[in-house]
């Protein structure tokens, strides 16, 4: 005999605005804000094992480009908005060490600043992060900050977005064209994702450990001009044109190379159009997905602020009806009532926006795993069959081996047979 077993359907929106409000006015706000969160998740199960994953942005244009889903380490993505490639490196941060500088910074920088010829943020801190991706390869990534903060503590999961790196590159003739950004060298960071709250922190290019000198210091640069000087009245003796040839030819050599470093590298370096289309839908859908969940997150924190002042009115309430039914409280008592209900009201409202948040989220969701996980999945199936046919095959050329072996065994020893005399006394 054979018992059927109930069967739950899943709880309206309706439903849990009703639990939270009783909850609240039963003063339990852990639990009410428990159901506030499983409004905020359609289909997924408080014990969130297999979350969809941190949405990553691009850390030039700053739009969502990929998912670094817990099982991720290192991952190549391109951004389809300013066509360049970049590496993901997801892991655990094994140790962090950090180093506040100087902030004074030389005069002659100052003034370089200040006529816009070095835009350059001024660094607070150096830090030094070592992470570990789940296949337990760890790298260290080393960046300066423009405060003091840390942007990640040890033990917390982080996604460093840095520039391509050297392997990553286009053969388009006799060139490698590499799909990285300008101004960057390859692998460095550029960007930090903390899983944890979500907070991104733009990284800057750290100092280097002994003080190499600059081409614009001047105690580099003098000397330069002295010898370019001198170079000058020397040639001014051969010839007095020549110094204004190698002058005109030396201008013209640099406006080249910038011109061609500057302009036509950077757009020879991005990839093209028809590469990038492919990944431009997914990342429209991740974009709105971020901004879907930045919404859910505003609205639940206000969410979460209405059940407390829900919770301490009820509380209010109930310490007025215990005083007794005294004339002077019954005033109080009816002005509590209408901010009980306007603040339950508003809750409801905000629930419902939740709840229809959250569930266009998890049609993103799926969209992004159907495009993803289970592409990757089929091909996962595909080449284990693949594999299961060629172990077939070859145990079927094995057998074929052994059965041409035994065929060429049994012809020898036919042969053999027949080849032998047949002595006298078995002839008659």
């Amino acid at each position: 005999m054979s018992v059927e077993r109930w069967k739950w359907s899943r709880p309206d929106v309706h439903t849990y605005i009703l639990l939270v409000k009783g909850l609240a006015a039963s003063l339990k706000v852990s639990e009410a804000l428990r159901m506030i969160d499983c409004v905020c998740r359609v289909g997924v199960s408080p014990g969130e094992e297999v979350p969809f994953g941190k949405v990553v942005r691009c850390p030039c244009c700053m739009v969502a480009v990929a998912v670094a889903q817990p099982q991720q380490g290192i991952q190549l993505v391109s951004c389809s908005k300013c066509r360049y490639q970049y590496e993901l490196v997801s892991g655990n941060i094994l140790s962090i060490e950090s180093e506040e500088i100087s902030m004074d910074v030389p005069a002659w920088k100052r003034g370089l600043r200040f006529l816009q010829i070095m835009k350059l943020n001024i660094p607070a801190a150096v830090h030094s992060i070592v992470v570990e991706t789940p296949s337990g390869l760890a790298r260290t990534h080393r960046f300066a900050t423009e405060t003091v903060d840390l942007p990640a503590q040890e033990g917390e999961r982080v996604t460093v977005s840095v520039a391509a790196p050297l392997t990553v590159y286009r053969q388009v003739g006799p060139l490698k064209l590499s799909p990285r950004i300008p101004d960057f060298y390859p692998g460095e960071p550029m960007c930090l994702t903390n899983h944890r709250d979500g907070r991104e922190s733009r990284l800057l290019r750290a100092p280097p450990k002994d003080a190499t000198k600059s081409m614009l210091i001047p105690s580099t640069l003098i000397p330069i001009l002295a010898v370019c000087a001198t170079g000058d009245a020397a040639s001014g003796l051969i010839d007095p044109g020549l110094p204004q040839l190698i002058a005109v030819a030396v201008v013209s050599s640099l406006a080249v190379s910038v011109t061609f470093n500057r302009l036509v590298l950077p757009q020879l370096n991005k990839l093209p159009q028809r590469i990038v289309d492919i990944t431009s839908i997914r990342q429209q859908l991740l974009s709105q997905y971020d901004v879907l969940q930045s919404r859910i997150k505003e609205l639940k924190r206000a969410a979460e602020n209405e059940v407390w002042m829900l919770a301490r009115m009820c509380q209010l309430e109930n310490k007025i009806y215990a005083v007794g039914e005294e004339p002077s409280y019954r005033s109080r008592r009816n002005r509590v009532k209408r901010v009980r209900e306007g603040l339950e009201s508003s809750l409801k409202n905000r629930i419902e926006l939740i709840e229809s948040y959250a569930r266009i989220s998890s049609m993103i969701e799926i969209e992004v795993e159907l495009d993803l996980d289970v592409i990757a999945a089929e091909a996962v199936t595909n080449t284990e069959n693949i594999a299961e046919q060629i172990e077939q095959i070859m145990e079927i050329e094995n057998l074929e081996e052994k059965w041409r072996m035994q065929a060429e065994a049994n012809d020898e020893a036919e042969r053999l047979l027949s080849s032998e005399p047949v002595p006298a006394d078995q002839a008659f």
